[in-house]
């Protein structure tokens, strides 16, 4: 009776491996089996007001986090993957105000958009915007924590936008 189970089992497990297209790994990623390559393109900087490491610094971790977290081999172009952005926005506005009427805490907010194309299964495509924030003592300027906040905040930036392309969250 044990035998037989255990051969149930492992035919079921051959079987349903057999079925499936998706491939899975411990990263989250669902990415096809025969997708190979990724392009990662520089994510442009068109928000008005500017900081000049931004768009680097978002291209970088984006390709960071497709080197840690996928086999993909990252090509200059025409890779299966494709990720082009923009940086659109870059605001600072109050997000605390006191009984005084003077801000508490600011809030800087960092707007980017996505194309993600994946040229073996075209109907994944999309085109998104993401925005992630970080908040600040307004005892701070900007200049002294700017660094800091940017990290932060394309961390989440890039943690979204892999998930939404290759983790299809």
């Amino acid at each position: 009776m044990r035998r037989i189970a255990i051969a149930v089992l492992i035919a079921a497990a051959f079987f349903l491996g057999g079925c499936s297209i998706v491939k899975y790994s411990f990263s989250g990623t669902s990415i096809q089996p025969d997708v190979k390559t990724v392009t990662i393109n520089f994510f442009e900087y068109k928000a008005l007001k500017v900081n000049p490491s931004l768009s680097n610094d978002l291209t970088e971790a984006m390709k960071d986090k497709f080197r840690k977290l996928t086999k993909l081999e990252q090509v200059e172009m025409d890779g299966d993957l494709e990720i082009s952005g923009a940086v659109t926005g870059y605001d600072v506005r109050a997000a605390a105000v006191t009984a005084n009427e003077v801000a508490a805490m600011n809030r800087l907010t960092v707007t980017a958009s996505l194309k993600f194309t994946n040229r073996k299964y075209p109907e994944e495509d999309f085109e998104k915007s993401f925005s992630a924030y970080s908040e600040y003592d307004s005892s701070n300027s900007l200049d002294a924590v700017e660094a800091s906040l940017c990290e932060e905040i394309v961390e989440k930036l890039v943690e979204d936008m892999f998930n939404a392309s290759v983790a299809q969250w």
